[in-house]
């Protein structure tokens, strides 16, 4: 179980065993076990382990503390790097040697005039990144010329390169970050020292804004690792000396820098997607997405609802709900007579049908405002950029908002499938990895956060129950001890010992688990709680994602049949190593498209895309005073 060490800190626990009614005889076990893992859940989250400890218990003796607990990850307040004045000093010094120069430098008709040139950026202000001004001044004190300046005006390369950072929005990026004035035509050849100056500022201003692009382009506007805890992105280089090379060698500048956005399909539709919002009018009617009305409740928002409801009748739903939407168009007051109605529209929906008004319902009937779909595409494109260029195939990607995960092969999403994500309390991290195992009847190792948080409290009143209920104690050396035999009350934080459910039907790990080794101790896996599949919000486990087709999806990665699934699920605890590389993505985009192109939107169950915005305005902010 090395993949599963006291150090994770979030797990899923899906629910607790059929034995946890310690010492209740088997019938009333079995009850216990019916009422967690059958239809009836009535409150949620059910199943959850254990139960808490009642309010104002004393302290337990032997001074392990009762209040300890283990907190997860958290969000910050984002503080984008300041820019730096550049130092073009180094380049007014004399010129480096010719055995110090780069290696491909050539000079060039224009060398001459550059090292004449630099005298005039003395008293230059130009502010940027602190990589991009340290790399600038490298590459041009290795390769003193002009890349955009060609004799005494703007050569093709320059011409091509404004256009695109003039085009930055088209990509969900703020122009104005990248704005560079561009000199005019000199009116006579006395102006020619001015105009030199002039052209080497130009020369500066644009390669540091084409550098910035480029940065922005393959990795973001942030670094989103900053944001939270929750985010886990590995670096993604940028040779920023290299970009400025290869820029002085092509004449394909507007193919290399738009090369530098992420190379995948669900890009380009998302960018689809933002031009088509960027042209259209806001919808007609708009309601408060965060809208939750219940019977007998009172809201403005109701008969702008009851309008569009109107609108889209058809004839059944117009012959058993066209008198009372015409009577009540304008109440706002969410009568009875109105319950059916929303039920009906609903249900037809594919929703429950519950009655309630809220953010799903709003959302099916009246749409996403513009300015709500403009938001969370230019949030979904930034995020895209954190993630590799190439998504890779065969590969899984998760999407928590929409509560699903799909395994897609060569452009085709063979299997798609309902899942159950973390609690807001206890969140899925956003992240991307490689599959590596599925496990057939796994054990369950319990993480420290819910040893100590969850099962601590009850262990100091009764250290015996995890024998009772099928768990397995362990200390450091691996020797495995009874739960019975610790002074759990001795403990807070740091407990010593590991805790692992056995195989069973009744494991909160369910059947199997599909994993791709991670510090978040997070994974794929079935559960018994399947009744959580049937509501339409499902944020609702410790932070792993449980599976709806868990069979299906173990059978994908494996390249095999869920037939062969069920066979191996017959002989007991076994695993079996995927052989194949595919990366898993669990992601969090609440703009996202579908195999056919059209995008979706879904809710910000954890409040995320409000967190980026937060971090893109707080970069606007540093940036925004740059000449």
């Amino acid at each position: 179980m090395k993949f599963l060490g006291k150090k994770a800190t979030v797990m899923p626990l899906m629910a607790i065993t059929a034995t946890l009614a310690f010492g209740v005889p088997q019938a009333g076990a079995q009850g216990l076990f019916e009422m967690l893992f059958g239809g009836g859940i009535r409150h949620e989250p059910q199943g959850e382990f254990p139960p808490p400890p009642p309010k104002h218990k004393p302290k337990a003796p032997g001074g392990g503390g009762g209040g300890v607990k283990i907190s997860g990850p958290s969000y910050y307040t984002y503080k984008a790097d300041r820019l730096v004045r550049i130092d073009f000093s180094a380049l007014a010094a004399a010129p480096l040697p010719a055995a110090a120069q780069d290696a491909a430098f050539v000079p060039s008709a224009t060398g001459a005039a550059f090292r004449e040139a630099v005298a005039g950026l003395s008293d230059y202000e130009l502010y940027a990144e602190p990589d991009i001004a340290k790399a600038l001044i490298a590459y041009y004190s290795a390769n003193p010329d002009f890349i955009w300046v060609t004799g005494t005006s703007l050569n093709s390369r320059a011409q091509d390169a404004v256009r695109v950072l003039g085009e930055a929005a088209s990509y969900g990026l703020e122009p104005a970050d990248y704005t560079v004035d561009v000199p005019a035509a000199s009116a006579s050849p006395a102006d020619a020292n001015a105009q030199l100056k002039e052209l080497v500022r130009f020369e500066m201003a644009l390669s540091a804004r084409v550098l910035r692009y480029a940065h922005d382009a393959q990795n973001g506007r942030v670094e989103p690792n900053r944001m939270t805890g929750y985010y886990d992105f590995p670096a993604k280089p940028l040779d920023l000396q290299g970009v400025l090379k290869t820029l002085a060698h092509t004449q394909e500048v507007r193919t290399y820098l738009e090369s530098r956005h992420p190379q995948n399909a669900e890009y380009q539709a998302l960018r689809v997607e933002l031009e088509s919002l960027q042209a259209s009018a806001e919808n007609e009617i708009v309601v408060d997405p965060k809208l939750l009305l219940k019977p007998g409740e009172t809201s403005p928002e109701l008969p702008k609802l009851l309008t569009l409801i109107a609108r889209n009748l058809d004839d059944e739903m117009g012959g058993a709900y066209g008198e009372i939407l015409s009577r009540l168009a304008t109440s706002e007051v969410y009568v009875p007579e109105l319950v059916p109605l929303i039920k009906a529209v609903q249900q037809k929906e594919g929703m429950k049908g519950d009655g309630v008004i809220g953010p799903r319902t709003v959302a099916l009937l009246a749409g996403t405002s513009k300015a709500d779909r403009l938001l969370k595409v230019e949030v979904a494109l930034e995020e895209l950029r954190w993630l590799p260029s190439d998504l890779g195939s065969p590969r899984v990607f998760i999407n928590q908002p929409a509560f699903t995960a799909s395994y897609i092969d060569n452009g085709e999403e063979k299997l798609k499938t309902r899942v159950v994500v973390g609690r807001v309390t206890n969140q899925t991290a956003f992240f991307f990895d490689q599959i590596k195992q599925v496990d057939f009847h796994p054990y369950w190792g319990v993480p420290q956060s819910i040893i100590v948080n969850e099962m601590l409290p009850r262990l100091r009143s009764d250290p015996g129950y995890l024998d009772r209920a099928g768990y397995e104690v362990t200390d450091s050396r691996g020797k495995r001890i009874p739960s019975s035999a610790v002074n759990w009350g001795a403990y807070g934080a740091n407990i010593p010992y590991s805790v692992r459910q056995q195989p069973s039907e009744a494991n909160a790990l369910g059947e199997l688990k599909i994993l791709f080794p991670n510090k978040h101790a997070i994974y794929m896996h079935d559960t018994p709680q399947k009744s959580f599949f049937k509501q339409d919000m499902r944020a609702l486990s410790h932070g792993c994602v449980r599976l709806q087709d868990p069979r299906g999806m173990a059978a994908a990665v494996l390249g095999t049949s869920v037939d062969y699934i069920a066979e191996k699920l017959k002989h007991g605890h076994s695993t079996e190593d995927v052989t194949r590389k595919i990366p898993v993505y669990v992601a969090y985009l609440t703009a996202w498209p579908d195999m056919s192109g059209k995008v979706e939107y879904f809710g910000d169950v954890y409040d995320r895309d409000s967190r980026l915005k937060q971090a893109l305005d707080a970069t606007e902010a540093v940036r925004s005073p740059s000449s």
